[in-house]
């Protein structure tokens, strides 16, 4: 997200992605993990301080540690419902931290830039009930003070799969952990709370109790497993109207202790029946099962859409006929070219692991099957491609809709579209051209830089020069700006209003508005209390964020397909990896369209049944 010479790898949080390699064996610290003493590097052990904290003292500053896309959200809305609270966002990255301090976040969420705004910058309320509202939200790499000071400490770090040594491909790389729990016991003050934030594996909790143990001997600390159910595209959303709130913690006083003052800060804007306390194994466990849960429905829609795509039958009427019994509802019964994203295929990838080490192979292979089918999709999907060309994309330029994973992101993390490219190049074509709405350009390229060779690669910043004298358009995200619309003279006006469910004592999310009196006046409402967000401060002329974002069309901006389809070469086909499109529409203006989990067809009108 910065210059192309310095990139920012998208994560959960960059705090220690450079340090050494985890030095355990297995991620799990239940199943394999070395003694706690080979966690720690050898480092002077701080005088212990000898105060016993009672846990009744109220919670006044918060310390995130991690300024990716689960700590920098998590960390505005905290600050938003809870403004006597100092927050601050610890990172090591001062790339990253500087970029939180701009205006251009290093994450792109629907509503997170005015939250972050109102949080960090300060702001004067509409109404005299409120007042003015000041800063609480602060973001730093001074590790040793910003510790130091907090009352509660949340884990908010980079957690991936491990690529190395036993369990590669399916334990998960405990780095950020270990380092940020280090600095913690190093620096943290007696009666601290550690919440969990990132998606570990059971036990973790323990590990680093265990950790801060060995470290500094005899400072009271609880630990609490807090895990997040963020979807990306909606995650202030979800933070401020959450389905559940889930706090782990041990099961003595002074956990349930912890558990309550967490409950308490989430109890300024979370009904309470939202908020349940269980015990952190079962809290860090739930994370991974709602996780595989939910991509075992995209992968098992995904294996029938396979089956439509032989038969004359149709995955959405088929979703829709068995979304209706109230046993199994809709919600993930849309088929697609399957999951993308830091999460699912890591989840589940630890779930297989962690059953593995238990013994459970029956068990790690059932779980295993729901990323080997969500791999295949893609490859079904890039196979129909090639075959609406006879398996020959040579000379051909292929456009690419949409990369990130999915729609109203910009995260570049396992995107599906990497694995299509990456078959399409195989063929050699002769070019493939991408546009996304909101990902910047150079995350893309080093996305896809591992899978290029020699092939034609190009990013762009208008759909329309992306679509230009391609013979297929391949629409990747289900960006609403990708579905067809009309041709209207002038400028289109991008919504302002975001419209969210009201229930269970929750208010409408947001709702931004230009006043026209003041061109460059604000203001944001969210839940009632309307702000007059602080004027930003102008970016330096060679902030390569500007010049990224100035050289493409407004990201809510519809394309005009009827301008699409006039400059497409024959056989402008279209392949819908999303099943979103109007085909009729598509059909009308002279367009030839496919659409996974549909019986594909000729333009001749013969149906095409041996595209694998």
């Amino acid at each position: 997200m910065d210059a192309p010479s310095s990139p920012i790898a998208p994560s959960e949080g960059s705090f220690y992605d450079d340090s050494t390699r985890p030095t355990t064996p297995a991620s799990s610290p239940l199943f394999g993990a070395s003694k706690v003493d080979e966690l720690i590097p050898s480092m002077p052990k701080p005088d212990t301080d000898k105060r016993v904290s009672t846990g009744h003292a109220p919670i006044k500053n918060i310390c995130v540690i991690g300024a990716g896309y689960v700590g920098g959200p998590t960390a505005a809305v905290l600050a938003l419902h809870n403004p006597s609270i100092t927050v601050e966002v610890l990172d090591r990255d001062p790339r990253r931290i500087e970029k939180w301090k701009s205006r251009h976040p290093p994450v792109h969420e629907p509503d997170l830039n005015n939250v972050v705004r109102v949080t960090r910058d300060g702001a004067e309320t509409t109404t005299t009930t409120h007042g003015k509202r000041h800063p609480n939200l602060f973001f730093t790499c001074d590790s040793a003070t910003s510790i130091r000071r907090a009352d509660m400490i949340f884990l908010a770090v980079n957690t991936p799969t491990k690529t190395f040594g036993v369990g590669a491909g399916r334990a998960t790389d405990m780095t950020a952990v270990d380092g940020a729990v280090r600095d913690i016991a190093h620096h943290a003050k007696p009666g601290a709370i550690v919440v969990e934030k990132s998606t570990v594996p059971c036990g973790t909790a323990q590990r680093i109790r265990q950790m801060v143990t060995t470290l500094r001997p005899g400072l009271p600390i609880e630990v609490l497993s807090n895990p997040e159910f963020l979807a990306e595209g909606s995650a202030v959303e979800n933070l401020c109207m959450p389905d559940r709130v889930l706090i782990g913690s041990s099961e003595t006083l002074a956990g349930r202790m912890a558990a309550r003052q967490l409950a308490q800060i989430y109890a300024a804007w979370v009904p309470s029946t939202r908020i349940i306390e269980i015990n952190a194994w079962s809290s860090e466990l739930a994370k991974l099962v709602a996780n595989a849960m939910l991509a075992q429905r995209i992968s098992s829609i995904n294996a029938i859409s396979a089956i439509c795509e032989r038969t004359g039958a149709e995955v959405d009427q088929v979703a829709r006929a068995v979304g209706m019994d109230v046993r199994i509802g809709p919600q993930f019964l849309k088929a697609g070219v399957g999951f993308g994203g830091s999460c699912f295929r890591k989840d589940i990838a630890s779930l297989t692991y962690l059953a593995e080490s238990l013994g459970l192979e029956d068990v790690a292979h059932y779980w295993r099957q729901v990323n080997v089918m969500n791999e295949n999709q893609r490859g079904r999907f890039a196979r129909r491609v090639i075959a609406k060309f006879d398996g020959n994309l040579h000379g051909r330029k292929i456009a690419v809709l949409g990369f990130a994973f999915k729609k109203d992101t910009g995260d570049t993390r396992e995107s599906p579209t990497v694995d299509v490219i990456r078959l399409l190049l195989e063929e050699r074509p002769h070019e493939i051209a991408i546009f996304d709405p909101y990902c910047q350009e150079e995350d893309i390229y080093r996305e896809i830089e591992p899978v290029c060779g020699s092939g034609s690669v190009k990013v762009l910043g208008d759909p329309y020069l992306a679509c230009s004298q391609a013979h297929a358009v391949l629409v990747m995200t289900d960006c609403d700006q990708f579905r067809h619309a009309p041709v209207k003279c002038g400028r289109l006006a991008a919504p302002v209003t975001h419209v969210s469910r009201m229930e269970d004592g929750y208010d409408s999310l947001a709702e931004v508005i230009m006043t026209p009196a003041k061109q460059e006046e604000e203001v944001w409402t969210s839940h009632g209390v309307s702000y007059r967000l602080a004027s930003q401060a102008v970016c330096p002329t060679d902030c390569m964020t500007c010049r990224s974002t100035t050289s493409r069309p407004a990201a809510s901006e519809p394309v005009e397909w009827a301008r699409v389809a006039y400059n497409l070469k024959e056989p402008k086909w279209v392949l819908d990896g999303r099943g979103f499109l109007d085909v009729a529409e598509m059909e009308r203006l002279g367009l030839q369209i496919d659409t996974v989990g549909r019986r594909p067809v000729h333009s001749a009108g013969s149906v095409d049944v041996d595209c694998e």
